[in-house]
């Protein structure tokens, strides 16, 4: 017999397991620092990068800010861009064979080595880790919303057809509805690249952002400060990363199977 309540126990379980697994991660980590006496140059303790954060917190809200509003501007044009393209490819089978080899091409190509290119075009500043966000966090996006148009099942196309659907009609109102999942999917790859892409431009070419603090931290031999950078960043990702999971739950409950 099944258990009263036992659904809510094991979602509230569900729901609590990262934070458990993520303390238990933190007390080794400063048990290890601890007992050991490592050193913060080599390696910082939770504790020295909470002290780091807290003595700190006024720049690293500064560069915090600056790397999320630069991450998100390359994560728009990204969604726009890499659904226009998508929706374009995935249309056409004939332009998806055609284009999809040259944009795996493209997407192999490091993209910290546009960084330089990048600032020879638009200078030091945020233009270059706008567009390396952009560069590095496209093609998620493109790939899975041209996947789900182009693997629309060929029965179903023919369905539609005798009941007197154009081919517009069926991508439009069947084939984008069916890549939903595909294209959320993306996008909580895509914003985690996003925030790697700004970051590492920020590194190189840029005087403020997260990036800009790790290395300045690095080079003043503050590691508990570059880790803190660190932990910024991936609080920041792991937040959209969320934002994206509950909306797409909301958005495409139809397409997961109720637990």
């Amino acid at each position: 017999m099944k258990k009263p309540f036992s659904g809510k126990l094991n979602k509230a379980a569900t729901t609590l397991a990262p934070w458990i697994l993520l303390l238990v991660i933190l007390g080794i980590w400063q048990f290890i620092c601890s007992v050991w006496q490592v050193s913060d140059f080599i390696f910082p303790s939770p504790m020295s990068i909470i002290q780091a954060m807290v003595e700190f917190s006024g720049p690293i809200t500064q560069h915090a800010l600056s790397t999320f509003w630069v991450t998100m501007v390359g994560f728009a044009i990204a969604v726009a861009v890499g659904v226009t393209l998508g929706f374009v490819i995935g249309s056409s089978p004939m332009l998806y064979a055609a284009a999809y080899p040259l944009m795996t091409a493209f997407n192999a190509l490091p993209k910290a080595a546009f960084v330089p290119v990048l600032v020879v075009w638009f200078g030091i500043g945020a233009g270059p880790a706008i567009l390396t966000a952009f560069l590095i966090s496209f093609f998620p996006i493109m790939v899975n919303i041209a996947t789900g148009l182009a693997t629309l099942e060929p029965e179903l196309e023919d369905v539609l057809r005798v009941l007197g659907a154009k081919r517009m009609d069926i991508l439009l109102k069947v084939g984008l509805p069916r890549s939903m999942p595909y294209f959320f999917a993306s996008l909580k790859v895509a914003i985690t690249l996003a925030f790697v892409g700004s970051t590492v431009s920020e590194m190189n070419a840029s005087n403020e952002g997260i990036g800009y603090l790790l290395v300045s931290a690095g080079s003043s031999m503050k590691m508990p400060l570059a880790f803190a950078g660190l932990v910024v960043i991936g609080a920041m990702a792991m937040a959209m990363y969320e934002l994206f999971a509950i909306i797409e739950k909301r958005t495409t409950g139809w397409a997961h199977r109720g637990k």
